[in-house]
């Protein structure tokens, strides 16, 4: 047990209020400003099914505060099915055509500075040497406007037939996506923003922000950016109280700070503040659902960041993620593929072994007819591509020490952070549900 040869130097620090083996993190950091105004638009905005093609689905639908800013699913469903979380279903006379195929990220601390890559693959980033200072996969149709790479990324899931376009011309934004026409006059940021410009108390409150000219797709894209920037910005944990004044956790979770940060080496990719290097990495996680691809392929494959650089050093790479509030953000995986942080612990423990015997049966998936999700798991060739991708070597943990991990995993939780400064509004300018 990996716990006892820290107990003379880390563990005891911890428990005094000091530091653990490796060097702990700062606890300031820089956080963007935003005028309440927009703010209170960015919440409107985000709970609105109105910004759907069939006006059904919302930001709030995959990142809901009830399950901690995510779905509380592995792999979600987005337009043709109804309900939240795990008691989501499928619409019969609208069946989705397939499930989201990633998991639902948080979207905690977003607003800090340090958050420039978006997505499990980064697909979306700050990048100078574009245009328009971030990169996309709309390439040089990006639009302008945008404030800062949140921004951007807040709204490429209304582009996405499986999460909020929804089925071929099923409505104007989703023929537009289908077509392909996304920026740009007639376009399906086009289309959403007169949508929103006909609502006369979105007229008045954009009145506010941005005064009386048009409003265009990168206002609301800015306004829900700000909102999730300030809603949940989660710095209150036990582990913040800790950096700050040396407030001491309880001793199991001190014990698990010590290994973190010491001998079990979390640190060396779920560093800083929150808890990740921003980077991306192959550690054989097992891939559940229908997998990354082209309309026109036909594989059930996710290679990661690779299919963004398109370097076979990149295959089944997926960003680190942050692990602020992540006891209350299962599923856990690019895939959702493990339910408990116990278990998905255990895979770091030997990832290639622990790839080798999963088992889906853990794995949140809500009924879809005609879905084949572990087609993957069932296919030789593949498992072997992403057992030789690992980069993550064995870790000698015990059981003992898994407890103690997940102890100071859960005081990371910020509860009120969670919950959210404004809460879920009581009704929307389009007037559609709400999702409680």
């Amino acid at each position: 047990m990996w716990r006892a040869g820290l107990a003379g130097l880390a563990l005891a620090g911890a428990l005094a209020g000091g530091t653990a083996a490796g060097p702990l993190p700062d606890p300031v950091a820089e956080f963007a400003q935003h005028p309440e105004a927009e703010v209170q638009l960015g919440q409107l905005l985000f709970y609105d099914p109105v910004l759907s093609g069939n006006r059904g689905v919302s930001c709030a639908t995959c990142h809901h505060p009830r399950f901690a800013t995510s779905d509380g699913l592995s792999l979600g469903l987005g337009d043709g099915a109804s309900g939240l979380g795990p008691g989501r279903r499928f619409d019969p006379e609208n069946t989705p055509e397939e499930r989201v195929p990633r998991n639902s990220p948080a979207l905690f601390n977003l607003g800090a500075a340090e958050f420039t890559r978006f997505f499990h693959d980064g697909r979306l980033e700050d990048d100078p040497s574009q245009p328009h200072g971030i990169r996309t996969p709309l390439g040089p149709d990006m639009a302008e406007g945008f404030d800062n790479a949140l921004s951007a990324q807040a709204m490429f899931p209304v582009l996405s037939p499986d999460e909020m376009a929804g089925h071929y011309s099923e409505s104007d934004v989703s023929q537009a996506v289908r077509q392909g026409f996304l920026t740009g006059p007639g376009g399906a940021w086009d289309l959403l923003s007169a949508r929103v410009t006909a609502l006369p108390d979105y007229r008045a409150r954009f009145d506010q922000v941005i005064g009386p000219r048009e409003i265009v797709f990168t206002d609301i894209a800015n306004a829900i950016a700000a909102f999730i920037a300030v809603e949940w910005r989660a710095d209150g944990s036990a582990f913040d109280r800790f950096l700050r004044d040396g407030t001491p956790l309880p001793e199991n979770a001190a014990q698990g700070m010590a290994l973190f940060y010491g001998e079990a080496g979390c640190d060396s990719c779920h560093t800083g503040l929150f808890q990740t290097d921003h980077g991306f990495h192959a550690i054989a996680m097992p891939q559940i659902g229908p997998g990354k691809a082209a309309r026109f392929e036909r594989h059930a494959r996710d290679v990661g960041r690779m299919r963004v650089t398109g370097n076979a050093a990149d295959a089944y790479a997926f960003r680190t993620p942050s692990l602020r509030n992540v006891a209350a953000t299962a599923p856990y995986g690019h895939a959702g593929t493990y339910a408990t942080l116990r278990d998905v612990i255990r895979h770091h423990v030997d990832p290639v072994t622990a790839l080798m015997a999963y088992d889906a049966g853990q794995a949140v998936l809500p009924e879809l007819p005609g879905a084949e999700d572990t087609a993957v798991l069932h296919t030789p060739e593949d498992m072997a591509a992403i057992a030789a991708a690992n980069t993550l070597a064995p870790r000698p943990l015990d059981d003992e020490d898994i407890a103690a991990l997940v102890a100071f995993l859960n005081a990371l939780t910020d509860e009120g952070a969670i919950k959210g400064r404004l809460g879920i509004p009581d009704s929307v300018p389009s007037g559609l549900p709400v999702d409680r």
